[in-house]
């Protein structure tokens, strides 16, 4: 069974995404003991939910990467590519753990990490009935398909998920959400985007407050504020440097 860990933003311009997330999302951001790189912690309060890197320039578009925790990365590796998906970073050995990130059959690109802490991560904390996930931890992952049904079985394969609930959303189609090793997970869902992906809600509070901040920054409104189950209030949004993110909160009686 594996669940997402870690949230990692690769960025053309580092110091502009710190600046601009930790205004919005409320994160410290503090410099890593990482060998042979500038790799920057995401704080949220006392826990680290993810990080942050400068990607060689040219080397790809800025955009937000999962984690899963894996017990065997080789392997992964190994039934990803059978599959019909890439390597796009191979197996290393970092202070942390190994990890690899990988594209799965539809090209979204993940990582998949196994860590030598023990611990237990809290990077992903979901709305549990009417208490809102942690401040600044990632509230729901959500993946963007070619086909969700294809790869809900590829995932659920690889990785344990299963299905929760089935929300028909009309013309739009099936929205599937998942359980991801006990957990509510995140959402599957087809979309006509070039690229397939992973999307990360991070909680804020306010999300009108969070949206103002985000449009003063530079930010772009992909989609605004859509009121989802569980009453919390959603937003997809595009940083400066074009990562796409999602933002997760609360809005104020009328």
């Amino acid at each position: 069974m594996s669940h997402f860990i870690w949230y990692e933003l690769i960025t053309s311009d580092l110091d502009a995404g710190i600046d601009f997330y930790s205004q919005i999302i409320g994160w410290t951001v503090t410099k890593s003991d990482t060998p042979g790189m500038d790799y920057r912690i995401i704080n949220a309060g006392d826990a680290q939910v993810g990080g942050m890197m400068k990607a060689p320039d040219g080397a790809m578009p800025p955009a937000w990467f999962g984690y899963l925790n894996v017990d065997d990365v080789d392997a992964q590796i190994r039934a990803f590519e059978a599959a019909g998906g890439k390597t796009y970073m191979p197996a290393t050995d970092i202070p942390v753990g190994r990890i690899a990130m990988v594209a799965d059959p539809q090209g979204a690109a993940i990582y998949v990490m196994t860590p030598t802490s023990e611990g237990e991560s809290t990077a992903y904390s979901p709305t549990d009935g009417e208490k809102p996930g942690l401040a600044g931890h990632c509230g729901w992952n959500e993946y963007h398909a070619k086909d969700w049904e294809a790869a809900f079985a590829f995932y659920a394969d690889r990785f344990g998920f299963a299905k929760d609930t089935a929300m028909d959303m009309g013309a739009m189609g099936i929205y599937q959400t998942f359980i991801a090793d006990g957990a509510r997970g995140g959402g599957m869902m087809n979309n006509p985007l070039p690229q397939q992906a992973w999307l990360f809600y991070f909680n804020v509070g306010d999300i009108d407050a969070a949206v103002a901040r985000l449009e003063a920054l530079g930010g772009k409104i992909q989609l605004p504020p859509m009121q989802v189950p569980g009453g919390q209030w959603a937003v997809v949004a595009i940083d400066p440097q074009g990562a796409m993110f999602g933002l997760l909160g609360t809005r104020a009686a009328a």
